[in-house]
C-alpha cells in the first residue's frame, strides 16, 4: 500500500472516513438480498502481430518480433462478488458515462435481478456516479436504476481498498501479458478466465479492518485539538 503517503494534511478527514466506510461494507455477512460488488475498470491497448512469430522449438521460447500493429484500445469491466467468489467481465470499446451505465443496468437487471439493494464499491471516477444514468437512459429509467445501488466510493488514492483491483491484477497478470489483436479475442480470453476462476470459486479474504486502520495508518488520521 503506497498511495494512501500522498494524502495531503487537509484530505485526511475525508479520507480516513470514506476508508472506515468501506471497511464496515466488507465486514457484512454475505446476504443474497444485497449482493456486494466491487466494480473496476481497466483499457487494454490492443496489438496484432506484424510478423508471425518463430513457432517454439525444444529448449527455446517462441521468437516474437518486436514490431506490431496498433488496433485502437478497449475497455474492461470488472465486476467483483467477493463473498460469493464470482466476477463478471463486460468488454466495451469506449469508457465514457453512458458505457458504465449500461453495464451498471446490466448488473442490475440481468446478474441481480432478484436483489434488494445492490451494495457497490468503487473508485470516484467522474463517470462512476448515479447521473450518469440520465446520460443513457430517460429519466423514468434513471431514477429506477439509480435506486438499486447502495454506492460506497473508495477514497482519491486509496483504490487498493476496492477489491475488483485484486482481480484486475490476476487478470492482467494471468491472461492478458501478451498482444490481443481484437476486441472479440480478448472478450473470449477474458471470459474462459472469469469462468475458471468461478468455477474454482476463488474468493479474497479480506484482513484489513477498521481497527487496524487506526493502527497502522495512524498518522493518517487527523489530530483532534482539545
Amino acid at each position: 500500500m503506497k498511495e494512501e503517503w500522498c494524502i495531503p494534511p487537509k484530505a485526511n478527514a475525508a479520507f480516513v472516513c470514506q476508508m472506515e466506510d468501506v471497511l464496515d461494507v466488507y465486514k457484512r455477512l454475505y446476504d443474497p438480498k444485497r449482493p456486494q460488488i466491487c466494480m473496476d475498470e481497466m483499457p487494454k491497448q490492443l496489438l496484432a502481430e506484424k510478423y508471425d512469430p518463430l513457432p517454439i522449438q525444444p529448449g527455446q521460447p517462441v521468437k516474437q518480433d518486436y514490431e506490431y500493429e496498433r488496433h485502437g484500445t478497449t475497455n474492461l469491466f470488472m465486476l467483483f462478488e467477493p463473498l460469493a467468489g464470482k466476477r463478471y467481465i463486460e468488454t466495451r470499446s469506449h469508457r465514457r458515462a453512458v458505457d458504465w451505465a449500461h453495464v451498471m443496468k446490466m448488473v442490475s437487471d440481468e446478474l441481480y435481478p432478484e436483489a434488494e439493494k445492490i451494495v457497490l464499491v468503487m473508485d470516484n471516477l467522474n463517470t462512476h456516479k448515479p447521473a450518469s444514468f440520465y446520460e443513457a437512459f430517460e429519466p423514468e429509467e434513471a431514477h429506477r436504476l439509480s435506486n438499486r445501488f447502495e454506492i460506497h466510493y473508495t477514497p482519491k488514492h486509496g483504490s487498493w481498498l476496492n477489491m475488483a483491483e485484486i482481480e484486475l491484477s490476476a487478470l492482467a497478470r494471468q491472461c492478458l501479458k501478451r498482444r490481443i489483436p481484437d476486441q472479440k479475442t480478448l472478450d473470449a480470453e477474458a471470459q474462459a478466465w472469469a469462468k475458471a476462476r468461478n468455477d474454482e470459486v476463488v474468493k479474497v479474504d479480506w484482513q484489513f479492518t477498521t481497527a487496524d486502520a487506526r493502527i497502522k495508518l495512524k498518522h493518517l488520521y487527523p489530530k483532534i485539538q482539545v
